[in-house]
């Protein structure tokens, strides 16, 4: 799967920009502030509809323009693909898919894409908001329909907070509490709760090898990464293993919870017997106390955990070896092509060893995008097309 031709308006801070690529590595080389992260953020965009530096869609728009669009024409294998993506300053975005209109999440699995950027060390030094999104950003690209179902969540939640709250006042009023709408809330957010929850139980168990091997190859002999998934199902779910359990070979009890959790079914009726033992906690706090989110992804390194006690330098190894592990999970999925690899600033940060051992590791990926403010910090093994980037300017460059 690669890119070949990609055009912004109004993104950012390109009020037009067209650009054409190969397959192999392209390289954007230029000063912090000029652009460069701008047309990888694109590029990532077009693969989850969300950006890996803001949370709100807003910030993409130009400053001064009511729109930003991104088009691409996407190849694989012997078929090529026109989408667009408008997105629209505080409205729902519009889509179009080889010049027709589509919805937005039409496009979803199209392209895949795998993006990581400095703001990536949140995933081991941030909240648990930030590993769900990770977990969440690879379901959708694994399958599309995983999108529908973590808005439709999303939106239960917002119902369900305002049933909360309406309760709260009532109780206090001494007024009765509408049951009706809680049996049908709580019986919609099980059902989507469950399967949120499974597909990221089956995700972290593929992730668990393939992030154990990158880390070796990044930083050998610097400790075993550990994936813990907690879930807020039930007390006996949240009650996993620590890192030190796990690195001394005590996995039975980690293997015997994250098998509970792959049901759907068993796993709605164990989040439904938890609300309903909940609620009156629930009503007084005006919170949603149980569902996926409340989860969180515990990352160990060795005996410890990763968040507060790893290193800078092995906390930058750390969410780089989960990106790959990543990108390795969506390539091993039966797909004939590669998902795209983003590498944003990345080779800045490491010493030779670990500039040659991630050019190895990336080597022979079907399309890599790199930036760089220095351009010799990118190893002469991933030679591929130049682009300067100055000014919000983009010119190709050679090779």
């Amino acid at each position: 799967m690669w890119i070949s031709h990609l055009a912004l308006n109004d993104f950012r801070s390109y009020s037009s920009a067209v650009l054409e690529f190969s397959p192999g590595v392209t390289l954007f080389v230029g000063e912090n502030g000029q652009g460069k992260t701008n047309l990888v953020e694109a590029i990532t965009y077009l693969a989850t509809f969300t950006s890996h530096r803001v949370a709100a869609d807003s910030a993409l728009v130009r400053q001064g323009g009511s729109a930003a669009v991104v088009r691409a024409k996407v190849n694989d294998r012997d078929h090529e693909t026109m989408m667009e993506i408008e997105i629209l300053a505080g409205r729902a975005n519009r889509a179009r898919l080889n010049r027709g209109n589509v919805r937005p999440r039409d496009l979803l699995g199209i392209v895949r894409v795998v993006t990581f950027a400095p703001e990536d060390l949140s995933l081991v030094t941030g909240d648990p908001g930030v590993r769900r999104k990770l977990l969440d950003d690879i379901a959708m690209q694994q399958t599309p329909r995983m999108a529908g179902i973590r808005a439709e969540y999303e939106k239960i939640l917002k119902h369900r907070t305002a049933l909360l709250k309406a309760s709260g006042q009532a109780r206090r009023r001494r007024e009765p509490i509408d049951e009706v709408s809680f049996a049908v809330w709580n019986e919609r957010l099980a059902e989507l709760g469950a399967e949120i929850v499974s597909q990221r139980v089956r995700n972290v168990r593929s992730l668990r090898p393939l992030i154990a091997s990158a880390y070796e190859r990044i930083a050998p002999g610097r400790g075993t990464p550990h994936l813990i998934y907690r879930a807020r199902v039930d007390g006996e779910s949240e009650n996993v293993p620590t890192p030190q359990d796990l690195d001394r070979g005590d996995t039975d009890a980690l293997t015997r919870i994250e098998d509970g959790l792959l049901d759907p079914v068993s796993v709605k009726e164990r989040i439904l017997a938890e609300i309903a033992a909940v609620q009156d906690r629930e009503i007084d706090r005006g919170v949603n106390l149980i569902g996926p989110h409340r989860d969180d992804l515990i990352l160990g390194l060795g005996t410890l955990p990763a968040k507060g006690f790893a290193s800078h330098g092995e906390t930058w190894s750390y969410a780089l070896s989960l990106r790959l592990a990543e990108w390795q999970l969506l390539r091993d999925e039966g797909r004939e092509s590669d998902p795209i690899l983003v590498l944003d600033d990345v080779f800045a940060e490491l010493d030779s060893k670990r500039r040659s051992a991630l050019a190895e590791m990336i080597g022979d990926i079907e399309q890599v995008f790199i930036t760089a403010a220095v351009g010799d910090d990118v190893p002469t093994e991933l030679a591929g097309a130049r682009f300067r980037v100055h000014g919000g300017e983009v010119t190709a460059n050679g090779r």
